[in-house]
Protein backbone atom coordinates (compact mmCIF):
# COMPACT_ATOMS: atom_id res chain seq x y z
CA UNK A 1 0.00 0.00 0.00
CA UNK A 2 0.99 3.05 -0.35
CA UNK A 3 1.96 6.12 2.17
CA UNK A 4 -0.02 9.40 1.69
CA UNK A 5 1.92 12.62 1.67
CA UNK A 6 0.41 13.76 5.12
CA UNK A 7 2.01 10.28 6.20
CA UNK A 8 5.41 10.59 4.73
CA UNK A 9 5.23 14.56 6.41
CA UNK A 10 4.17 13.06 9.78
CA UNK A 11 6.50 10.31 10.34
CA UNK A 12 9.17 12.02 8.55
CA UNK A 13 8.90 15.38 10.78
CA UNK A 14 8.25 12.88 13.74
CA UNK A 15 4.66 14.78 14.20
CA UNK A 16 1.41 13.61 15.76
CA UNK A 17 -1.31 12.67 13.45
CA UNK A 18 -3.58 15.42 12.64
CA UNK A 19 -7.43 15.00 12.55
CA UNK A 20 -8.14 17.10 9.69
CA UNK A 21 -11.53 17.50 11.51
CA UNK A 22 -9.92 19.46 14.39
CA UNK A 23 -9.12 22.26 12.06
CA UNK A 24 -11.14 25.61 11.87
CA UNK A 25 -11.93 25.59 8.06
CA UNK A 26 -9.13 28.95 7.53
CA UNK A 27 -6.86 26.23 9.08
CA UNK A 28 -7.83 23.60 6.36
CA UNK A 29 -7.38 26.19 3.35
CA UNK A 30 -4.44 27.19 4.54
CA UNK A 31 -2.77 23.41 4.38
CA UNK A 32 -4.92 23.25 1.27
CA UNK A 33 -3.38 26.19 -0.47
CA UNK A 34 -0.23 24.67 -0.23
CA UNK A 35 -0.79 21.10 -1.57
CA UNK A 36 -2.88 23.20 -4.29
CA UNK A 37 -0.06 25.30 -5.26
CA UNK A 38 2.50 22.21 -5.48
CA UNK A 39 0.13 20.19 -7.79
CA UNK A 40 -0.18 23.47 -10.15
CA UNK A 41 3.35 23.87 -10.20
CA UNK A 42 4.40 20.37 -10.81
CA UNK A 43 1.46 20.67 -14.06
CA UNK A 44 3.33 24.08 -15.06
CA UNK A 45 6.89 22.49 -14.72
CA UNK A 46 5.67 19.15 -16.62
CA UNK A 47 5.36 21.73 -19.83
CA UNK A 48 9.48 21.49 -20.19
CA UNK A 49 11.87 24.52 -19.56
CA UNK A 50 11.00 27.70 -19.76
CA UNK A 51 11.80 31.17 -17.82
CA UNK A 52 11.36 31.35 -14.50
CA UNK A 53 8.94 34.21 -14.81
CA UNK A 54 6.58 32.15 -17.12
CA UNK A 55 6.49 29.69 -14.70
CA UNK A 56 5.35 32.23 -12.40
CA UNK A 57 2.56 33.28 -14.90
CA UNK A 58 1.22 30.20 -15.74
CA UNK A 59 1.09 29.43 -12.14
CA UNK A 60 -0.52 32.25 -10.71
CA UNK A 61 -3.25 32.23 -13.78
CA UNK A 62 -3.90 29.02 -12.22
CA UNK A 63 -3.94 29.61 -8.45
CA UNK A 64 -6.04 33.21 -8.24
CA UNK A 65 -9.51 33.20 -6.87
CA UNK A 66 -11.18 33.50 -10.06
CA UNK A 67 -9.50 30.36 -11.26
CA UNK A 68 -10.63 28.25 -7.74
CA UNK A 69 -14.10 29.56 -8.13
CA UNK A 70 -13.76 27.96 -12.10
CA UNK A 71 -12.43 24.78 -10.37
CA UNK A 72 -15.67 24.66 -7.82
CA UNK A 73 -17.55 24.72 -11.09
CA UNK A 74 -15.69 21.68 -12.70
CA UNK A 75 -15.97 19.57 -9.67
CA UNK A 76 -19.01 20.10 -7.77
CA UNK A 77 -21.31 17.80 -9.08
CA UNK A 78 -18.21 14.68 -8.22
CA UNK A 79 -18.33 15.79 -4.76
CA UNK A 80 -19.37 13.09 -1.70
CA UNK A 81 -21.39 14.59 0.62
CA UNK A 82 -18.63 15.15 3.39
CA UNK A 83 -16.90 16.81 0.18
CA UNK A 84 -19.52 18.92 -0.39
CA UNK A 85 -20.14 19.53 3.23
CA UNK A 86 -16.12 20.60 3.90
CA UNK A 87 -16.52 22.48 0.70
CA UNK A 88 -19.26 24.68 2.02
CA UNK A 89 -17.65 25.01 5.61
CA UNK A 90 -14.64 26.92 3.90
CA UNK A 91 -16.42 28.93 1.47
CA UNK A 92 -18.60 30.05 4.33
CA UNK A 93 -15.75 31.03 6.43
CA UNK A 94 -15.04 34.10 7.67
CA UNK A 95 -11.68 35.56 6.96
CA UNK A 96 -9.93 38.70 7.85
CA UNK A 97 -8.33 39.04 4.54
CA UNK A 98 -9.78 39.52 1.07
CA UNK A 99 -8.32 39.42 -2.44
CA UNK A 100 -7.13 42.19 -4.24
CA UNK A 101 -8.27 41.11 -7.66
CA UNK A 102 -11.42 39.07 -7.35
CA UNK A 103 -15.05 39.12 -6.01
CA UNK A 104 -15.96 38.27 -2.54
CA UNK A 105 -17.99 35.15 -4.19
CA UNK A 106 -15.15 34.12 -5.91
CA UNK A 107 -12.96 34.35 -2.88
CA UNK A 108 -15.18 32.42 -0.84
CA UNK A 109 -15.58 29.85 -3.39
CA UNK A 110 -11.49 29.88 -3.67
CA UNK A 111 -11.41 29.80 -0.08
CA UNK A 112 -13.99 26.25 -0.14
CA UNK A 113 -11.82 25.01 -2.49
CA UNK A 114 -8.72 25.23 -0.66
CA UNK A 115 -10.41 23.50 2.66
CA UNK A 116 -11.82 20.67 0.74
CA UNK A 117 -8.03 20.25 -0.71
CA UNK A 118 -6.71 20.38 2.74
CA UNK A 119 -9.13 18.71 4.62
CA UNK A 120 -8.37 15.59 1.81
CA UNK A 121 -5.01 15.80 2.36
CA UNK A 122 -5.04 15.82 5.80
CA UNK A 123 -7.02 13.06 5.91
CA UNK A 124 -4.64 10.84 3.76
CA UNK A 125 -6.53 10.86 0.54
CA UNK A 126 -4.02 12.84 -1.28
CA UNK A 127 -5.23 10.64 -4.34
CA UNK A 128 -8.87 11.96 -4.25
CA UNK A 129 -7.48 15.78 -3.75
CA UNK A 130 -5.17 15.33 -6.89
CA UNK A 131 -7.88 13.91 -8.74
CA UNK A 132 -10.21 16.73 -7.83
CA UNK A 133 -7.76 19.34 -8.94
CA UNK A 134 -7.35 17.59 -11.89
CA UNK A 135 -11.01 17.27 -12.83
CA UNK A 136 -11.24 20.83 -11.78
CA UNK A 137 -8.10 22.56 -14.60
CA UNK A 138 -9.37 20.42 -16.66
CA UNK A 139 -6.28 18.38 -17.46
CA UNK A 140 -6.40 15.78 -19.35
CA UNK A 141 -8.92 12.98 -20.05
CA UNK A 142 -12.32 13.40 -17.52
CA UNK A 143 -15.32 11.25 -17.88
Amino acid sequence: METSLIEFMTKGLDLPQMDPKAYSPLGLAYIGDAVYEIAVRTLVISEGNMSVNKYHKKSSSLVKASAQAGVYDNIKEKLTDEEAAVYKRGRNAKSATAAKNASIVEYRMATGVEALIGYLYLSGRTARALELIKIGLDVGENE
